[in-house]
């Protein structure tokens, strides 16, 4: 464990303006956390302390692959999601993660969090109650279609769909019912303009929906 210098940190999803997003709530802490390594798509190379793996668009519990996040390194993961369900989390858990947050959380909160699993603590979401946080006042980070008015679910089944994904195969991923998944399909549908999945997949091959193969690293961390 590293003393007297911030906590680093590589974010991870297939989405860059989903790692940049989380990046960006974190920058205002860089004296606690340094984010070093940013990858879309691509396994971390830096040796990092502790891997943020946003969820958004992705397998989720048991189904992330830690071993390849670590990528043989002793880095701890912590999950970070709209899903909080407790079996969810516990699967994730007994996995080998060593945090589950919430979406919901500011940066401060996410920065502390990141401080106690990098301190040996196992981190669970504040939600007791657990469940799917479906706030719109509580949408925090990036994603793609926000600025066209998508909420993070809206957005998240959209990138599924442009991943080719039928809808029974979304509600698995995302861990929500057939019926959300539809209706969550014709809010975007009716956002974005569109009323066939042809459509919809175009749309989104036109706007970012795509998985990316992105890796940004601090200059300085391959120094370190």
């Amino acid at each position: 464990m590293r003393t007297g210098s911030p906590i680093r940190v590589a974010v991870v999803n297939d989405y860059a303006i989903v790692v940049a997003g989380v990046a960006a709530m974190l920058a205002a802490h860089r004296e606690r956390v340094k984010v070093v390594e940013l990858d879309s798509g691509l396994p971390v190379l830096t040796d990092v302390d502790v891997i943020l793996y946003d969820t958004f668009g992705q397998v989720q519990g048991d189904g992330v692959d830690l071993e390849d996040l670590v990528h043989g390194s002793s880095a701890r993961v912590i999950i970070f999601s709209w899903n909080t369900q407790p079996d969810l989390v516990e699967r994730a858990i007994v996995k080998g993660a060593s945090g589950y947050l919430s979406k919901a959380l500011d940066g401060e909160a996410m920065v502390e969090a990141i401080e106690a699993v990098h301190a040996g603590t196992i981190v669970l979401p504040r939600d007791e109650a657990g469940g799917t946080v479906d706030d719109p006042s509580a949408e925090r980070g990036a994603w793609p279609g926000r600025e066209v008015g998508l909420s993070h679910r809206e957005a998240e089944v959209l990138a599924l769909i442009t991943q080719g994904l039928s809808n029974q195969e979304i509600a698995e991923r995302s861990y929500l019912s057939i019926n959300s998944v539809k209706t969550y399909i014709r809010l975007a549908y009716r956002k974005i303009g569109v009323t066939r999945r042809t459509q919809a997949m175009l749309w989104g091959m036109q706007n970012g929906f795509e998985p990316d193969r992105i890796r940004v690293v601090d200059a300085e961390a391959s120094e370190a």
